[in-house]
């Protein structure tokens, strides 16, 4: 039996592509939301779940690290995809027949440029596949979508621009999620490990706490904070670290950090991506 990931939106969505890239074996399962692909995996309809937390033009997806942690899901893996855009349109359209572009919010932020120097307007939909979906389903030469190469291709849609993003490094990061940890050491690249913490109600808690990190050499990639329970006064930070936390420098900044907190979660350790930047 084919093993199956899940993913939020419909069939040829960019998380699709990134589970073709990254799980090339495994059957994808769109989901209509991030909540539903996830529930896929805690119902055994899934094994695992790729999930967007960031992307190189338009900044973190919304609202995702505060599911991630309350997910009950560990990460075990990541993948980085170049999300190329294309303009698509209906048998019969060109560039100067369009008059609107559809796509989730997230990659219309990616073509601003573009949609403004054609005077295109933009129009916001659920996802990038379903927007290519509408599009055929509406058959009107005036309406287009901004998707993938695979959307283009499952809708049978005219392609009228190729590549139409603002920036030429355009890329998304997913997080690939499973029920149990994987702590192991595995793959051909360094290992990452990304967690959450609150720090404690100290002056310069956060300054101190990230101390540590620095006079042990452990290099932070990524280290963003968020509201949590609808209040001002509490912060959840997430980080991502290169290094395992066996690795002595690791465990050694991990318990200075744990001095100044009042919770710290492992959320998942991994093999870097060989497409990390």
């Amino acid at each position: 039996m084919t093993a199956i990931i899940a993913f939020q939106g419909e069939l040829g969505a960019y998380s699709h592509q990134a589970c073709r890239d990254a799980r090339p074996d495994m059957q994808p399962l769109a989901c209509k939301t991030f909540e539903d692909a996830i529930e896929a995996v805690h119902s055994g309809n899934a094994a695992l779940a790729m999930l967007p937390v960031e992307n190189t033009t338009f900044g973190r997806v919304p609202d995702i690290h505060q599911l991630i942690p309350n997910s009950g899901l560990h990460i075990i893996g990541e993948a980085f995809v170049r999300v190329h855009i294309n303009l698509w349109g209906v048998a019969g359209s060109t560039l100067d027949t369009v008059k609107s572009a559809r796509s989730h919010p997230v990659l219309l932020g990616q073509c601003r440029d573009f949609l403004a120097k054609h005077k295109l307007d933009a129009v916001k939909s659920a996802d990038t596949a379903g927007s290519a979906m509408e599009v055929a389903a509406f058959k009107d030469p005036s309406q287009a979508a901004l998707a993938s190469d695979i959307a283009g291709e499952i809708y049978d849609l005219e392609l009228l621009a190729r590549h139409i993003e603002d920036h030429d490094k355009n890329t998304t990061r997913f997080l690939i999620m499973a029920p149990e940890p994987d702590q192991s050491r595995r793959g051909d690249t360094k290992m990452m490990t990304s967690f959450v913490f609150r720090v404690r109600n100290l002056p310069a808690a956060l300054y101190k706490a990230m101390g540590g990190f620095a006079t042990n050499g452990v290099n932070m990639t990524k280290l963003e904070s968020y509201m949590v329970d609808g209040e001002f006064t509490a912060t959840q930070f997430y980080a991502d670290i290169d290094g395992h936390p066996d690795d002595d420098n690791v465990q050694r900044a991990l318990e200075e950090l744990d001095y100044f907190t009042d919770m710290i979660r492992i959320l998942g350790v991994y093999p870097a991506d060989a497409a990390r930047p």
